[in-house]
């Protein structure tokens, strides 16, 4: 190959897949805001707990999956969005719809404080630091009577609304939610931000060496997952108008997300999604089986992991290629190169694409 020989590259961000599946995905969109309107309300409360499911998953991911944090005790903001949500309808009059973002808001403003002692604990210390703290909320509400203490208490703010109107205002906010989740955290992992998530995961002292702050950075993701839970956990006890602290701080909620996204993948977009779908599917259809449901449960998670140790979709997309999210930037070579040069940039996309050391150079 001659060294005068000119190449033009060009960086490319989206691939002819993730094209095709975002305007599939607007379409599916305009197609499920119209659900309310023909479908029956089984859906849209499958929906609904779908959308809760998948939006606590996805924060966990944005955490351990994209940030290295592994928490246990994500429940406690999941919790506490709930308890904030009712309690602002029921003493003070808010709209319920209202309280689930003011709900998500004050779990973030909470987490504030708690960081300040989460983030002295490192590793599997933290970890089980996390899910301490969780059981400390659950305890704390469990003795306030006046949302019901360790019985719970009812939504009692959603009593003049029709039927009709709470379960398609829920509905709606549930789509707008996942919409929301999985732009604002695309967009997040494709900028600088994003990318300096990454590399404080993959190793904190070489990323501070290159003049990331470290410890903002961990707080904001820590802060967002936080607004994330809060807003998973009032969206979902607006659909079920009764809370407690067991249903509302079980670590249950914490080993769900993680199955799901062990199962759908870490640190892809796409592995909560599949995850929250195939765990709604085995969670409709096996929990009545109580225990066994929860041993068929580990079992399958140890089986994913063991045979696919990226989960479902990393296994997709080591196998095929496939990305419906791309972030990375990909060098890509000019296929229209300048009279003469055919023979050359032929060889070089071929040595472009092959394995390392599989080139025309080994």
């Amino acid at each position: 190959m001659s060294s005068s020989t000119a190449f033009r590259f060009s960086v490319r961000r989206h691939t002819a897949l993730s094209r095709s599946f975002a305007y599939t995905g607007l379409l599916v969109t305009l197609l499920a805001a119209s659900v309310p309107f023909w479908a029956e309300s089984s859906w849209m409360r499958d929906f609904v707990e779908i959308a809760c499911y998948f939006i606590f998953a996805m924060m966990w991911n944005l955490m351990a999956g994209y940030g290295g944090m592994v928490s246990i005790g994500q429940q406690a903001y999941f919790g506490f969005g709930g308890y904030v949500m009712l309690m602002l309808g029921n003493f003070w009059g808010v709209n319920p719809f209202v309280g689930v973002v003011l709900g998500a808001l004050a779990s973030a403003l909470i987490a504030i404080p708690v960081s300040r002692l989460a983030f002295r604990l490192q590793g599997g210390y933290f970890a089980i630091g996390t899910w301490v703290i969780a059981e400390v909320f659950r305890l704390s509400f469990a003795n306030v009577q006046a949302v019901g203490g360790g019985s719970g208490t009812t939504l009692t703010a959603l009593r003049g609304i029709s039927k009709f109107a709470r379960e398609s205002t829920t509905y709606w906010m549930a789509l707008a939610c996942v919409v929301l989740v999985v732009v604002l955290v695309y967009r997040f992992l494709r900028s600088k931000q994003g990318l300096a998530l990454l590399a404080i995961r993959d190793n904190e002292m070489a990323a501070k060496s290159q003049g990331i702050h470290v410890g903002g950075m961990k707080l904001a993701v820590y802060l967002v997952a936080a607004f994330g839970a809060g807003l998973a956990g009032a969206l979902y006890f607006v659909g079920n108008l009764r809370i407690s602290p067991d249903a509302a701080f079980s670590v249950n909620w914490t080993a769900f997300a993680i199955f799901m996204v062990m199962i759908g993948g870490l640190g892809r977009i796409e592995g909560p999604i599949i995850g929250a779908l195939l765990f709604w599917v085995l969670n409709k259809f096996l929990s009545d089986y109580g225990s066994w449901y929860l041993m068929g449960l580990g079992l399958l998670a140890m089986v994913v992991t063991i045979k696919f140790k990226q989960g479902l979709w990393g296994y997709v997309q080591q196998r095929w290629g496939w990305s419906l999210f791309p972030t990375a930037r990909q060098l890509q070579l000019d296929t229209q190169a300048p009279l003469g040069q055919g023979r050359a940039t032929r060889q070089l996309q071929l040595d472009m694409q092959a394995p390392l050391g599989q080139g025309r150079a080994a």
